[in-house]
């Protein structure tokens, strides 16, 4: 790490990522570092830990994505504190023949200049029908009753 701006800690990771920097994604995390992913997708939930984050959550969309076609593009960020607020764009081509094109926005948490937690939010739907096409999440809902 060359800085613990949290500001600069989360552009270097995005970048890294955008350029498939592995050892700058996996310095950039705590080692007790945790990454939520609302909603009922498969992936949906808190990771817990770098390397559950960066193998299993990160890492896990490899063998879906076709290699090569992941373009990621850092909209902007806002900064208060330790906490910094990033927008991105991530497009790839998927191996069952979708197109993954979503805009996405994490609050991310960095101290000592390292990133400590996350929380990403997209648009769960798309993701849903381009990275996991068949699935069906669960119903939520419950009907309402007319008085």
């Amino acid at each position: 790490m060359t800085t613990t701006d949290p500001r600069t800690v989360v552009i270097r990771y995005v970048e890294a990522v955008r350029d498939g920097d592995a050892d700058v994604i996996y310095d950039s995390f705590a080692a007790d570092a945790t990454w939520h992913y609302p909603g009922d997708l498969p992936i949906s939930k808190t990771w817990h830990g770098r390397d559950a984050i960066v193998n299993d959550f990160l890492g896990g969309m490899g063998p879906i994505l076709v290699p090569g076609s992941m373009t990621i593009e850092l909209v902007g960020t806002i900064a208060e504190g330790d906490r910094v607020v990033a927008e991105w764009t991530s497009k790839a081509d998927t191996v069952f023949g979708t197109v993954y094109d979503n805009r996405c926005i994490g609050v991310y948490t960095v101290r000592d200049g390292r990133i400590t937690s996350v929380v990403e939010y997209s648009d769960t739907r798309h993701v849903a029908a381009a990275l996991f096409p068949g699935y069906e999440a669960p119903v939520l809902a419950r009907p309402v009753q007319a008085p």
